[in-house]
């Protein structure tokens, strides 16, 4: 596996000086936002689809230093109800994919999207229970009306290009939030959608992050360095549906934290080893979101902490049996 860093947490450097800075602490993969919520700071994609001489010269910046591009994240929601928010998001979602076949990587992170529950909606509606009995008729019509006719056509432009690994982050609020919605779009739309596994987002959902591992196999295409915090003295009292905003840290149910301020050193090893047991040994990008510490401290507290227990060398014989 490889230790990486999603850059946007570096947005306010140049590229090259947060490459610089990167090599320096020893990371080995750099995730490059290319749109949506995730910006363009370190990546012109216009520039490089239409110049060759961009596109050499900026991965000649990242190779040169030893650095190797785990993906491109282009994090939206190309299914919102606006139809032009959802233009902007998929526009950019397919310019991700010619920019990654030029660029020769073969993964790109995103969202599953939600849309509203109901033709003429405005806003989404994600939907969190099944009763009052309008909300299963919210579910369906989102499935079979937007999500499905949307993933199905999506997925078949990345194939056409030579991009065969969509990396979905599971996130509430999202029609894909964790294994069961994961896979269900991936039956509906290819082989091609995976996870980009963020255990943050499922530890506070209390979905045991080693155990939907185990349960995506196969289907883990990127895997993002976060951890969660849940507070109980909160979370006891008001449950983990939290719409506090995040600087409200002391009165949250969960927080995000660096790797390793929310669950064990045993938990990152478990998981870990859970990931080289189903066969991943790509990229573990940290992407810090932690508001107790600036982004610098709680960078390198992740990456320093990864260090000491990511594996590097191949698994091993089993020469005692």
């Amino acid at each position: 596996m490889k230790l990486g860093v999603f850059t946007v947490i570096l947005r306010s450097m140049p590229l090259e000086q947060a490459l610089d800075y990167l090599a320096g602490l020893g990371v080995q993969t750099v995730e490059i936002g290319v749109g949506a919520f995730c910006g363009t700071d370190h990546c012109n994609p216009d520039e490089l689809l239409t110049s060759d001489v961009k596109a050499k010269e900026f991965l000649h910046a990242i190779h040169s230093r030893g650095l190797r591009i785990s993906c491109l994240s282009v994090h939206g929601n190309p299914i919102h109800p606006k139809a032009n928010i959802a233009a902007q998001h998929h526009a950019d979602f397919e310019r991700a994919v010619r920019l990654a076949a030029k660029l020769g990587v073969d993964v790109i992170a995103t969202f599953s999207g939600c849309p509203g529950g109901a033709p003429g909606d405005s806003q989404p509606n994600w939907v969190t229970c099944p009763w009052p009995p309008e909300y299963l008729e919210i579910l369906d019509y989102q499935w079979k009306e937007v999500v499905a006719p949307y993933w199905t056509k999506t997925t078949a432009f990345a194939r056409q290009h030579g991009i065969h690994k969509i990396a979905l982050e599971m996130h509430p609020g999202f029609v894909v939030y964790n294994p069961e919605t994961l896979l269900k779009l991936r039956q509906v739309a290819g082989p091609e959608i995976g996870a980009n596994f963020d255990p943050s987002h499922l530890i506070w959902q209390g979905i045991d992050p080693c155990a939907a591992v185990r349960a995506l196999q196969g289907a883990i295409w990127h895997v993002h360095a976060k951890d969660t915090d849940v507070q109980k003295w909160n979370s006891t009292i008001n449950g983990v549906l939290d719409t506090k905003h995040y600087s409200d840290e002391l009165n949250r149910a969960w927080l995000f934290r660096t790797v390793g301020y929310g669950s064990s050193r045993k938990f990152w090893c478990d998981f870990i080893s859970a990931l080289r047991m189903i066969g991943y040994d790509h990229a573990l990008s940290i992407e810090h979101e932690d508001s107790l510490m600036t982004s610098r401290e709680g960078l390198e507290k992740a990456i320093h902490f990864l260090q000491s227990i990511l594996l590097n060398e191949p698994k091993g014989e089993v020469t005692w049996a």
